[in-house]
């Protein structure tokens, strides 16, 4: 099963409220909706791709329960960005002091801000060019750092804003091979994880 867009423009423009409303009502699919409105339908992943991503989530959130700097979210989660996109990465990553601004409607329901670092982990059924242009829209929406992990090429693509990037005097995206140890840098101190 491949990914469904769905462009509902000559119908209606779901408000926030209405996506949400949408997404209880429908449960059983994982959906997203890009900045020009459209419904995104993602299709589940195979065990290997869900195995592969609970291993991630446990890592982070073991290094969190240490660091005590944030909060972890799953695939599940969908976050409103600034450009109007509603995205639910595999795992995210937010600030405690970010999530504590916001009002406990907004941590209730989609959150509307930019993780902090998140993982896009490419399954059997993503295409890797429709990762790509997400991670980049996120970064074109504030996320200091990202991390899309391609296990079918044995590579990672390491996504920094260009203040991140300048600040390290890195590539704003750089790709490395697998087997290797990426580090959270600045933004997850102390955060290891071999791929």
């Amino acid at each position: 099963m491949n990914t469904v867009v769905l462009n509902l423009d000559p119908i209606t423009h779901l408000t926030d409220e209405e996506f949400y409303q949408l997404c209880l009502a429908n449960r059983d699919l994982s959906l997203e909706m890009n900045a020009a409105g459209e419904l995104v339908i993602v299709p589940p992943v195979g065990g290997e791709s869900g195995n592969r991503e609970a291993d991630l989530i446990t890592d982070l959130n073991i290094w969190n329960r240490q660091a005590k700097l944030g909060k972890v979210f799953s695939s599940s989660t969908i976050f409103v960005l600034p450009n109007g996109a509603k995205r639910s990465p595999d795992v995210a990553w937010v600030k405690l002091d970010r999530w504590s601004g916001l009002t406990p409607e907004q941590r209730q329901k989609f959150p509307p801000l930019v993780p902090d670092f998140l993982i896009e982990l490419r399954s059997q059924t993503d295409q890797l060019k429709r990762l790509q242009e997400k991670m980049q829209e996120y970064i074109d929406n504030g996320l200091p750092l990202g991390w899309l992990i391609n296990p079918q090429d044995a590579k990672v693509e390491i996504y920094r804003s260009r203040s991140a990037a300048l600040a390290r005097s890195q590539k704003a995206v750089e790709v490395i091979s697998m087997p290797a140890i990426i580090s959270g840098e600045n933004i997850l101190p102390g955060f290891e994880l071999q791929v």
